[in-house]
């Protein structure tokens, strides 16, 4: 976070006062409903060790007291082009240079946040900095061991102390409010209902950077409730999401070529799966088993039915532009799944189990062939250890389902700037 507070002093293109959403696990864990394809492969063990996603507005729209309502004219169901109308002058003339540009006949130009640009501004940026902060190193700072723009992007490994922290920085737009396109499904009975509150739920939404299958890259984004998916963690039982974790762990590595099925696509799923299932039978908490059949059911009547809409906006059907040379390959891997579910579990928790083997004797050989620099004398307190990550993965694991914020204001960084639900830490 402090990286991006230094980002908005070099050009102030970032909001002064921002508000972050920081996710446990990376994109690729399926936190957020971003496409895989352009991702390098990172393995945990080998690469990291922890693995965050990091949402920052580069734009905010909070003073809305009516459903928002989008530019969809031109995109898919779930996405939308952005224009800078939206906002003052002083915005569009900060911005114009991460935007596409389009001419009216009546003389009027319109400027489209690109997401593509804003991507490309970020790493750049973030590039920029690292430079700056490699030519003053600083005690105490983490050390960087890995930065690459991964589509739009940006992912960076950080080493504290022995382990080693993924970051995947997802440049958005913040509103405050509900879309329009999305205000149907409040009409309808949640699993949620009664237990947390709708405005708990309708606090807000992202325009994350991705465009649909047949989109236009440099225009497109993509609706994103990741802040309301955090609220509704809140009321899935821990038994459910033991059974989402094991069925995750076993199609990331079944299903992983070609990319078709995400883990996001298996959240929708057991989101659709709360509504639908009875809340008595949820709550048992010895269904573990149970719910992991169900779920891989619940996958393959997907992918051989080529559906499976999205939970905010049901008419958007995410696999709609899959070939059914494709669907119907998963599908035949799945079968060997629910065939023998326990064996492919134990595959999975193996591969994780080797990778926590390989992290620990990876922290093993750092802490027994690392030798003090000539200006620390082995004992400095501001050299960085295994107090940060271990702080910030215990926020994270302690607080399951609740809305962890950063806020960052560059010119006073030494206030606390933790937000978990309501409360400040």
């Amino acid at each position: 976070m402090l990286l991006d507070c230094m980002v908005q002093k070099l050009d102030q293109k970032l909001p002064v006062a921002n508000e972050y959403l920081l996710l446990s696990g990376g994109v690729r864990e399926g936190v957020v409903d971003i496409d895989l394809d352009e991702l390098n492969v990172y393995a945990r063990g080998t690469d990291y060790d922890m693995d965050f996603t990091l949402l920052v507005p580069a734009l905010k729209l909070h003073d809305r007291n009516q459903p928002v309502t989008l530019d969809m004219r031109h995109s898919a169901l779930c996405h939308s082009w952005l224009s800078l109308r939206l906002f003052d002058e002083g915005t569009i003339s900060k911005w114009k240079d991460c935007c596409t540009i389009v001419d009216h006949i009546n003389g009027a130009t319109n400027y489209f946040f690109s997401p593509t640009k804003v991507a490309d501004w970020f790493y750049e940026s973030i590039s920029i900095v690292l430079s700056e902060i490699q030519k003053k190193p600083q005690r105490g700072m983490p050390k960087v061991e890995k930065v690459e723009k991964n589509g739009t992007i940006i992912s960076i490994i950080l080493g504290v102390g022995s382990s080693r922290m993924l970051y995947d920085i997802v440049p958005v737009v913040s509103f405050k409010g509900w879309p329009a396109v999305a205000q149907s499904w409040l009409m309808e009975n949640h699993f949620w209902d009664g237990k947390i509150t709708e405005e708990e739920v309708i606090s807000g939404f992202y325009l994350v950077p991705a465009c649909s299958y047949k989109g236009k890259k440099d225009n497109e984004w993509r609706l994103s409730f990741a802040r309301s998916e955090v609220q509704l963690k809140k009321c899935i039982s821990s038994s459910l999401m033991q059974a989402y974790q094991a069925c995750k762990a076993i199609i990331i590595k079944l299903l992983s070529r070609p990319k078709a099925i995400s883990p996001y696509h298996l959240r929708s799923m057991m989101l659709w799966a709360c509504d639908r299932l009875p809340a008595s039978y949820l709550a048992q908490e010895d269904y573990a088993a149970h719910f992991l059949l169900g779920l891989i059911d619940d996958l393959q009547h997907c992918l051989v039915n080529k559906m499976c809409p999205n939970y905010f906006i049901p008419q958007c059907n995410m696999l709609e532009h899959l070939s059914e040379d494709t669907v119907m390959l998963h599908a035949r891997k799945l079968s060997s799944v629910r065939s023998d579910p326990a064996e492919h579990l134990r595959t999975a928790i193996e591969h994780v189990k080797a990778a926590n083997r390989l992290t620990l004797e990876l922290q093993r050989r750092g802490s027994t062939t690392s030798i003090p620099s000539p200006q620390s004398d082995g004992g400095d307190p501001n050299q960085p250890d295994d107090r940060l990550a271990k702080k910030l993965q215990q926020l994270v694991t302690e607080n399951p389902g609740k809305s962890i914020s950063v806020f960052i204001n560059p010119d006073d960084v030494t206030r606390p700037h933790f937000r978990i639900d309501d409360k400040f830490f």
